[in-house]
């Protein structure tokens, strides 16, 4: 397949058909306020909404003032200078669009699409994460953690930073793994396959839980390996936090099958342990061959499959 320049994309991915318009693409966190919208008309006030199990649960299991901390790494970010965890005030240095062109497309989730590509000064492949229409607070967060984990074990390098000049889209360049889809290599394993994969999946999250940072999104989809060469590395960053004690987070976080029941019960003051859970339930799905190990319909729903397993 032949490569298109990485500026081509750009322009076919956020075109005025696109569900995401070139006027939402605007320089991210412009400071030219929108045009100014004509008042809505009053909706009724609705009835607040029941209480669920969940929240009750939440609730009965946390003392009022009680301040959750993690067992290990608890206190990474406070005794580390601002500018470590303080992503907000990072400045991007953006690297060439035009070194870079797109060869195929290999993948699309909530925030991004991604592709192979290829580094033309070096004819090197790459993998190219176009993002989405986000705020700029959530792109300079995957930035920094992506920074500070910079040659930490089986963590997915970050190789550049480039937008297009238009639209003022940014993309990730991450080094090339040659990946086998988890469902066609998982069944083919062997039990010292699983324990090696899932020994080399632990020294990255004991890594990044070293620098203060939880993922919050284990699954399968983000693990890529490389069987041939027994490579593993942790992928897609956008939804990983620097941990604060006591702080609270948001619990929208992790693909259903592997949350946490401190999600699905509403605790925002989790921590690292959120990790564990879901590789847990990863590593559960590969010794068993059932995927996903827990199968929830809904949040409530996971929490009775985890809790009647």
């Amino acid at each position: 397949m032949a490569a298109r320049p990485l500026r081509s994309i750009y322009h076919r991915l956020f075109s005025l058909s696109h569900p995401f318009p070139r006027i939402v693409l605007r320089n991210i966190g412009s400071a030219t306020a929108p045009p100014s919208q004509p008042e809505k008309p009053t909706r009724p006030i609705r009835p607040p909404v029941p209480e669920t199990l969940a929240h009750k649960i939440g609730k009965s299991i946390r003392q009022p003032g009680a301040i959750s901390k993690a067992r290990v790494h608890a206190d990474v970010n406070v005794v580390r200078p601002k500018d470590y965890w303080d992503y907000e005030s990072l400045t991007v240095r953006w690297g060439e669009q035009e070194d870079y062109e797109v060869v195929k497309k290999v993948g699309r989730g909530k925030y991004s699409e991604v592709f192979e590509g290829v580094h033309c000064p070096t004819s090197e492949r790459c993998v190219i994460k176009i993002l989405k229409p986000v705020k700029k607070k959530k792109i300079k967060r995957e930035i920094k953690i992506l920074q500070n984990l910079c040659g930490g074990p089986n963590i997915v390098k970050l190789l550049d930073i480039v937008r297009d000049q238009q639209s003022k889209t940014p993309s990730l360049i991450f080094e090339y793994v040659n990946n086998t889809d988890f469902k066609v290599l998982y069944p083919t394993l062997t039990d010292f396959d699983t324990r090696y994969y899932i020994y080399e999946l632990l020294k990255a999250l004991e890594y990044c839980h070293s620098q203060g940072i939880m993922h919050r999104d284990v699954k399968p989809h983000n693990v890529m390996i490389d069987h041939e060469q027994r490579k593993l590395r942790l992928i897609d960053w956008g939804l990983a936090e620097f941990y604060h004690p006591g702080k609270e987070y948001n619990v929208r976080v992790a693909s259903r099958y592997f949350k946490g029941p401190e999600l699905l019960v509403d605790l925002q003051d989790y921590d690292y342990s959120l990790d564990m859970w879901s590789l847990g339930c990863m590593f559960a799905g590969m010794i068993f061959r059932k995927e996903p190990f827990f199968y929830g319909h809904d949040n409530y729903d996971q929490l009775v499959k985890i809790a009647r397993e």
